[in-house]
């Protein structure tokens, strides 16, 4: 991935786990909000705390009183401070890319974690869709060469979402829209129907969301596209504007080497941020133990929450766990890429331990992998670590070697050895390896 993003121009930066709690608040929708881990004011928290919800024990307002930081529950929002914060030093449009932890108050099991690594890659400061298309070409190069199969790059517009939403009464109720089918590979049609008529939608108005569905029935991306356009309002701009660009962005793609196997346009696709704008993203695989393995979408104002409007830009995200998960439930990790020592250097006896620091040290120098047994044990103990931790090569010099200056050196798989000087030992490994 690092060498991807780079390749594509993107720069490294990192922020604190830590951001204050307002800056947080109010950008995840309200699920979202109850899922990001609030951390207890330094000291008694309690001095200060509101005595009256506090006796009340209402747990929403007493919060403000002993909080006002929190764990960062994406690296989005932070990106947009720190656009923010930095900007006089930036150039735009500018692309960052970030590795690291966040941190959601979930329910764990499989495919959901509390702390887990998202790695990020965005660019601000332009609202060219040629940036979805260079973030749709990112998916596809590094889920194509970490082998992840039968991956899906799932396409949608919120301008599409409110569009249908206008055309069906219900652009007050926008969000509770997104989040029900944002739930709806949780909760199935049933779930989704619930979960709107709790919201206050009438049987009328679900009838006509739950219609979206119906065009999942077809595998061809522009036939979704075009159900979508017949259900919009004719007079309707921004979803007009958003079905162009989709349908642009979708034969770019294709285009530019994305085979069609791996790009869908999937109407029912709402990825419930409230930060999202335009152009929405998520990767699914098929027969896969776990949901989407990443996501990502257009923002038209984040840095407005900051106090600079009208910066537009667009990102995305790859779970390294779930894409873990995948790979391991696949049985897809090469075995190259282990970092465990691919050679042992053994300990014989006592006078073994000023050459195998020597020969560990030359090993390293030359770019092999490769540790020494810290102290002298029985050999079959060390052969049998040398086994478990899964090394190429064993090397030991014994007194008979050393009185000819020797190395020997064993394959683990076959258990030939052989016989070298120090230099040709060294060469024989690289070579090897």
């Amino acid at each position: 991935m690092r060498d991807a993003f780079e390749r594509y121009g993107f720069q490294p930066i990192e922020t604190p786990a830590m951001e204050s709690l307002s800056t947080l608040t109010g950008k995840y929708g309200d699920e979202g909000d109850q899922l990001i881990f609030k951390l207890l004011n330094n000291g008694d928290f309690l001095a200060k705390a509101d005595s009256e919800a506090l006796e009340k024990k209402d747990s929403k307002g007493l919060l403000s009183s002993i909080s006002k930081k929190a764990l960062r529950y994406d690296l989005t929002v932070p990106f947009a401070r720190f656009v923010v914060m930095a900007r006089n030093d930036l150039a735009f449009p500018f692309r960052r890319y970030q590795m690291q932890n966040v941190w959601r108050g979930d329910r764990p099991g499989k495919g959901r974690y509390q702390e887990f690594t998202q790695c990020d890659a965005d660019i601000i400061g332009s609202d060219s869709i040629l940036c979805e298309l260079d973030l749709m070409l990112l998916f596809h190069e590094v889920l194509d060469k970490l082998g992840v199969p039968g991956y899906q790059i799932m396409l949608n517009d919120r301008r599409l979402l409110n569009g249908l939403a206008r055309s069906w009464g219900i652009e007050d109720q926008f969000s509770e829209l997104t989040v029900a089918l944002d739930k709806w590979d949780k909760i199935g049609d049933n779930g989704v129907r619930k979960e709107l008529g709790d919201r206050g939608m009438h049987e009328d108005q679900i009838s006509q969301v739950m219609g979206l569905f119906s065009l999942l029935a077809s595998d061809d991306s522009m036939v979704r596209l075009d159900g979508v356009q017949r259900l919009l309002l004719p007079g309707d701009d921004e979803a007009q504007t958003a079905y162009r660009e989709v349908v642009k962005l979708l034969q770019s793609a294709k285009d530019s080497g994305v085979p069609a196997s791996c790009i869908s346009f999937d109407p029912t696709l709402a990825r419930g941020l409230n930060y999202y704008t335009g152009a929405i993203f998520e990767v699914r695989v098929k027969d896969a133990p776990v949901g989407s393995i990443c996501g990502g979408g257009r923002y038209a104002n984040l840095t407005g929450i900051f106090g600079w409007e009208g910066m537009s830009g667009v990102g995305i995200s790859f779970g390294a766990d779930r894409i873990y998960d995948v790979l391991e439930h696949f049985q897809l990790f090469p075995a190259a890429s282990s970092t465990g020592p691919q050679v042992l250097v053994l300990m014989l006896d006592e006078e073994s331990e000023v050459g195998a620091i020597q020969m560990t040290s030359a090993l390293r120098k030359s770019g092999i992998r490769a540790s020494s047994y810290p102290q002298v044990a029985k050999l079959k103990k060390q052969m049998k670590y040398a086994a478990d931790v899964n090394v190429k090569f064993v090397i030991m010099a014994g007194e008979e070697e050393r009185s000819m200056d020797e190395w020997t050196i064993r394959q683990m798989d076959t258990g030939d050895q052989q016989r070298f000087s120090l230099v040709d030992a060294i060469a024989f490994l690289a070579a090897a390896l």
